[in-house]
């Protein structure tokens, strides 16, 4: 006669979200989501994300990114810290450190800095939290 079944909570729905930065949109100042998003515009400032965060091939981030995982198909100018895999696609362009728990790079990608990779997820959130702090 009752369901015992419990609503799903407002949190729950907000964290599977998706945001899209559609192309042709500027964006100036920081970003964070707690689901997946995607940039295909402009981000003039930081990125942090507490899922998989998608850079498009006309995308451009002016600014650090953080999050689990990432695929990056455009532009970044700043510092990539993902905690699980980062991939650097076919026309990627990357100036910038990258921290990272795996990486897979095209050979067609560009990436200018130095990169840091393995060590254990708590490691790198570890570095992570300690650079935000900074």
């Amino acid at each position: 006669m009752f369901s015992t079944k419990s609503k799903p909570s407002e949190d729950a729905t907000i964290s599977n979200a998706s945001t899209l930065i559609g192309a042709g949109t500027t964006i100036t100042g920081d970003l964070e989501s707690n689901g997946d998003i995607r940039i295909d515009g402009l981000l003039k400032g930081n990125l942090k994300g507490k899922s998989k965060i998608i850079i498009g091939a006309d995308g451009i981030v002016q600014g650090n990114i953080e999050g689990m995982q990432a695929d990056i198909m455009g532009q970044v100018t700043g510092t990539i810290k993902v905690q699980e895999l980062l991939y650097l696609h076919g026309s990627t362009k990357v100036d910038g450190d990258i921290y990272a728990g795996k990486l897979q790079v095209e050979p067609t990608a560009v990436f200018n800095g130095k990169c840091n990779m393995g060590g254990s997820v708590v490691e790198l959130k570890n570095e992570i939290a300690n650079a935000v702090n900074q």
